[in-house]
């Protein structure tokens, strides 16, 4: 969910501050977007942009071997903490996701909820493209991402976010088998709105 430890820019700012808050009166619920995902997981998991981890801890306790990365370094060691206290697979790490590439590992179930909204354009595209191949041959892929029609801009530095068209994921996944597709919208701060577009696919072979 947050970007670059370097540039501490907006974004990580605003979640560092709501993931502090949550850590302080255990506020540990799943969001609808991670709950859709879960119905999808299978095997070894990557959880890009894990923010807290909720998702990544559900995923463990149902069994799955889970990566799960975020440049929010205090989300990051709390998780951690939570999974070794129960024991679960999960591996937890910091890292700058704006200049994330797939390395020679593959995984069978790739999870990005709401990250790739916070890079600039070009980045987003990249990290897309770095997604779709960490994504093991009949592997699943979930990525969501904000659309064009959002209002709410809060937490975005001028120059560093990329609202997404409708279906636009659609377009970039056009040679996936698409499980599920979704466009949501939300009400957001005073008569604002954050519109989503959700995406379950699953790559050939």
């Amino acid at each position: 969910m947050t970007v670059s430890v370097a540039a501490m820019n907006r974004a990580l700012d605003f979640f560092s501050r709501q993931f502090e808050r949550q850590i302080a009166t255990k506020d540990y619920q799943i969001n609808a977007f991670e709950q859709l995902a879960l119905a999808y997981v299978r095997g070894h998991v990557l959880d890009l942009g894990c923010g807290l981890g909720n998702f990544s801890l559900a995923a463990a306790r149902a069994g799955h071997d889970v990566t799960a990365i975020d440049a929010c370094g205090q989300a990051v060691a709390d998780l951690q903490g939570r999974a070794d206290a129960e024991n679960l697979c999960v591996h937890a790490q910091q890292s700058d996701l704006s200049s994330w590439t797939e390395s020679c590992e593959r995984y069978d179930t790739v999870v990005a909820i709401g990250l790739l909204m916070f890079f600039d354009r070009e980045t987003a595209s990249r990290v897309l493209s770095a997604i779709q191949d960490a994504t093991r041959p009949g592997g699943i892929a979930v990525v969501n991402v904000l659309i064009e029609g959002t209002t709410f801009m809060d937490m975005f530095e001028p120059g560093r976010y990329c609202l997404f068209a409708e279906d636009e994921l659609l377009e970039k996944f056009a040679s996936w088998e698409v499980l599920e597709h979704r466009i949501e919208e939300f009400p957001a701060g005073v008569s604002q709105t954050k519109r989503f577009s959700t995406l379950v696919a699953r790559r050939p072979g």
